[in-house]
């Protein structure tokens, strides 16, 4: 599958008071035509920055980037303000967590929209908007778009809220659309029921999805690939099932084993120590600290090892940690 969005060899530091905070150590991602692929990890661990880098939202005038991020071919990192704005909202289209920090208060859904379908080229003319505007919520089963359309985001629940986002995201039908826990402020109900919506309209606009989370229980459900991100880096990555079935790097691992289980009588199992400080991280393999395998060899830098079929994993003691 030719790569829509590809990220190579990619690195942040941040100039802080305390000193240089390496925030992302040589990422690589690639999310294919119409995929679904996850993006997992704890928080903190580096997932929204490395969205907000795609969007052109980390400014730099105290950061260092290397590294390319690369778009249909269009190196984002490199390319005009004026370009990235073009292609925000046309064909890559963000959705955040928050849906009320999203939206503005002070303007009505329907003026919302608006500024995105105009942007978008879809339609210039009022009537044209708001038929495409109400034609969007309804693809997000919204049963009454026109009062929705009138409302302010404050006069709405979080879920209609989530389900308006959704619906702006893909009104232009973006190749990419950039989720970012989207229905983490949601109940677990409304969350499931977005992201099965996120899922089918995906599936019908053919656009591909990079969705970040730290909620296993959504890329079962939701992707097609997973890459698993610890302190700024990618530690393994592959098929969801391959993941879950022979999870290799023992970060993935831990995770796994945090996730509740709803039968059996299995306790979940935390995972021991903290995040590192990005301003003194450890050598070499970051979540060595707080691995139950730790070895002298994970001191060094670990590159991904092939496992083939797209699996690949960054642990020197990967066979070790499968047999555990």
């Amino acid at each position: 599958m030719a790569a829509l969005l590809r990220i190579s060899d990619l690195h942040l530091h941040f100039k802080l008071f305390e000193g240089i905070s390496y925030v992302l150590k040589g990422v690589n991602l690639e999310v294919g035509r119409g995929e679904r692929v996850a993006l997992v990890g704890e928080s903190g661990c580096g997932k929204s920055v490395t969205l907000r880098l795609i969007l052109g939202l980390v400014r730099q005038n105290n950061a260092q980037i290397k590294g390319h991020i690369e778009f249909d071919g269009l190196d984002l990192l490199h390319s005009p303000a004026a370009k990235l704005r073009e292609l925000r909202g046309r064909r890559i289209s963000p959705i955040f967590q928050d849906p009320m920090a999203s939206l503005n208060p002070t303007f009505t859904i329907f003026d919302q929209m608006s500024a995105v379908i105009r942007r978008g080229g879809k339609a210039r003319r009022r009537a044209e908007v708001f038929e495409l505007a109400r034609s969007a919520l309804r693809q997000v089963a919204i049963t009454d778009p026109e009062r929705v359309l009138g409302a302010y985001p404050f006069q709405l629940s979080g879920g209609l809220n989530q389900r308006v986002l959704i619906a702006m995201a893909l009104v232009n039908q973006p190749d990419l659309i950039l989720a970012d826990e989207p229905g983490t402020a949601l109940d677990v109900t409304v969350q499931e029921q977005t992201l099965r919506l996120m899922r089918r309209l995906t599936e019908e606009t053919h656009s591909a999805v990079l969705l970040i989370t730290h909620n296993l229980g959504v890329v079962r459900e939701f992707a097609e690939r997973v890459y698993v991100m610890y302190a700024g880096s990618v530690v393994e990555e592959g098929l969801t099932k391959q993941i879950f079935a022979s999870p290799k790097h023992p970060y993935t691992r831990a995770l796994l084993a945090s996730v509740p289980k709803l039968s059996g009588g299995e306790l979940p199992q935390g995972i021991e120590g903290f995040v590192p400080d990005y301003t003194k991280p450890p050598s070499g393999c970051r979540f060595h600290p707080r691995c139950p395998h730790v070895h002298a060899a994970c001191q060094r830098d670990q590159p991904l090892r092939d496992l083939g079929n797209g699996h690949r994993v960054a642990c020197v003691l990967y066979e070790e940690v499968s047999r555990a």
